[in-house]
Formats: C-alpha cells, sequence, structure tokens
C-alpha cells in the first residue's frame, strides 16, 4: 500500500465516524437528556417568591 492509499482510508474512517457522533448527538432518543442537561446551569439559581413576581422596581 503507497502513501496515498493510507490517506485515503484513514479519510473514510474519520468522516464515518464523524457522521456516527452526529447521529447519535442528534438522535430523538437523547433530545430529553440533552435538554436537562442545557438547563442544568439554571438549577442552582434560587426560585422568585410568588409575591416578588408582580413586583418592578
Amino acid at each position: 500500500m503507497d502513501i496515498g492509499t493510507i490517506h485515503s482510508i484513514w479519510t473514510i474512517v474519520l468522516f464515518v465516524s464523524f457522521i456516527g457522533i452526529v447521529w447519535w448527538a442528534y438522535g430523538k432518543k437523547r433530545k430529553a437528556r440533552f435538554d436537562e442537561a442545557a438547563n442544568l446551569v439554571f438549577a442552582d439559581e434560587p426560585q422568585p417568591d410568588s409575591k416578588e413576581q408582580g413586583v418592578t422596581k
């Protein structure tokens, strides 16, 4: 095998891997899990009291 063939095979392997990762990341089964993970940043914020919600200063 010459170096050009090895580079071609390696390119195909990387491309197939990339497509697999994209397919996994955007799968419908994982949407709820990723949405929950995206909102974890806001989980430690204190919740406003119900009487403070309508008040603006």
